[in-house]
């Protein structure tokens, strides 16, 4: 007899998902976890603390109310650390508390410490008193998460120079920054800091950012951005950094010389596999420690699943909570459906993003015919009641049978009205369904309409014409 049927390492919303599929299957369930760490990455330290940062800028700093009050509005003139840990720490707290509620509701048995394997079937567990326990289990499910990667040549001291995860406890919010890295985190904290004054500075050696997004999207982006001080250095790489007593100097490899307060790294993430012995379950991890797995999430080894961040790409924490309930019903030997291939990629820039399907450039690419509809949020009653002149959502339709082939948002609340069109795509619906639709008013989900009327109407012309 082993002692759980089920194990996994970490409780990351991977974890959490799959411990809790595991026991409403009526599996004996043990979840290993850090004592400090409980919800993971996901809730201590990346998404949650970014997301309500995110949340105290734009509420103190006034920010998305200054089309109605003026450009000089704000809630709070002198925005301190304290006034953004506190609506941080109040959520972590909050949120830590729910996670630890479902798992004990669940009989899901917390195994405090770290693990590494033993073998196939068993880890050690260090609780931190020195002393190692052995627990063993039937089938195991690795939920190890990621962290930030370091380059060796960067001298992070997470003050001046620090990562993703150590500019959320800066001291205090610095006069300019150099932000390393045009990627997800990256331009989602830039905006963030810009919001706050900060004068920031974004160094990315490709040409653009964001280059997986709609290029209309990210060009509106960079202009609200550019509007908030924001310099960008595309083509460029940092050569190095020099730490001074009041700031640090960062040279770029063209020589042009950048003094701030602070360097951000986001070079990626690294999966936190260092410390699992993985070799001990017959295991590998790649160079940036993920753990390659089959469709059902099962790695090389048949009785060990891995989820999450730690297997790579998309690492959401959205597909993670997926992966885990997915992999926790096939290790169960339960009936398992695919996980669904519409997507939607959530950005949380000031002002947000969220897309679903393809973009213009794919479809070109690919050579699909398309009409695209487009909603601007100053022309609907809601988008002037907020205050949000430059939102927009835009349709991408089939001219042929009215499918819609990709849904892209910019502005207040985009990662939210994307799930319309996403259940719509799903559902194999049409642009005529969206144009026969009755939404409340006055929305911002009306977009979907006054889209969907733009297009038809294109659509229309052109057989016209066409026949």
């Amino acid at each position: 007899m082993y002692d759980y049927d089920v194990l996994v390492l970490g409780s990351g919303p991977s974890g959490q998902k799959a411990a809790i599929a595991a026991a409403k299957l009526g599996r004996r369930v043990g979840l290993v976890e850090r004592p400090d760490m409980i919800g993971g990455v996901c809730i201590n330290t990346g998404t949650v603390p970014s997301k309500t940062l995110r949340e105290a800028v734009l509420y103190l700093t006034g920010l998305s109310q200054r089309d109605l009050y003026g450009s000089s509005y704000r809630v709070k003139d002198e925005i301190t650390v304290s006034d953004l840990a506190a609506r941080t720490q109040h959520v972590i707290n909050r949120q830590t508390d729910v996670i630890r509620n479902q798992l004990a509701r669940n009989r899901i048995a917390m195994i405090t410490g770290t693990g590494r394997f033993a073998d196939a079937h068993s880890v050690w567990v260090d609780g931190g008193s020195g002393r190692e326990s052995k627990v063993t289990f039937a089938k195991a499910i690795i939920a190890a998460g990621t962290r930030p990667a370091r380059p060796d040549s960067v001298d992070f001291d997470d003050r001046t120079i620090v990562d993703s995860d150590g500019v959320i406890n800066l001291q205090a919010v610095p006069r300019s920054m150099v932000v390393v890295g045009a990627g997800v985190i990256g331009m989602e904290y830039a905006s963030m800091f810009a919001a706050l004054g900060t004068k920031v500075t974004v160094v990315e050696r490709r040409e653009k950012m964001l280059d997986f997004c709609d290029e209309e999207i990210i060009e509106s982006l960079r202009y609200h951005l550019r509007d908030l001080s924001v310099t960008f250095r595309f083509g460029e790489e940092v050569a190095a950094v020099e730490k001074h007593q009041t700031a640090a100097l960062c040279i770029l490899k063209s020589g042009k010389k950048i003094v701030a307060d602070t360097v951000m790294y986001s070079a990626g993430r690294q999966g936190q596999t260092d410390d699992l012995a993985l070799e001990a379950a017959g295991l590998t991890a790649d160079r940036r420690g993920r753990i390659e797995v089959d469709a059902n999430y099962r790695t090389s080894v048949e009785n060990i699943y891995a989820v999450g961040d730690v297997i790579g790409f998309p690492a959401l924490a959205s597909t993670s909570m997926e992966q885990g309930r997915l992999a926790a019903q096939h290790a169960c030997g339960e009936p398992v459906r695919a996980m669904h291939g519409l997507q939607p990629i959530g950005i949380y820039t000031i002002p947000e993003i969220s897309f679903v399907g393809k973009t213009e450039e794919e479809l070109t690419d690919s050579a699909t015919p398309f009409e695209v509809g487009i909603a601007r949020y100053r022309e609907l009653a809601r988008g002037q009641i907020v205050g949000d002149s430059y939102g927009m959502l835009k349709l991408l339709v089939s001219p042929d049978d009215g499918r819609l082939l990709g849904v892209h948002v910019f502005g207040t609340g985009a990662t939210e009205i994307v799930h319309i069109g996403q259940a719509v795509m799903g559902c194999g619906g049409t642009v005529d369904y969206l144009v026969d639709a009755v939404f409340n008013y006055p929305t911002l989900a009306e977009a979907y309409k006054v889209a969907a009327l733009d297009a038809a109407n294109k659509i229309r012309n052109i057989t016209r014409i066409d026949g």
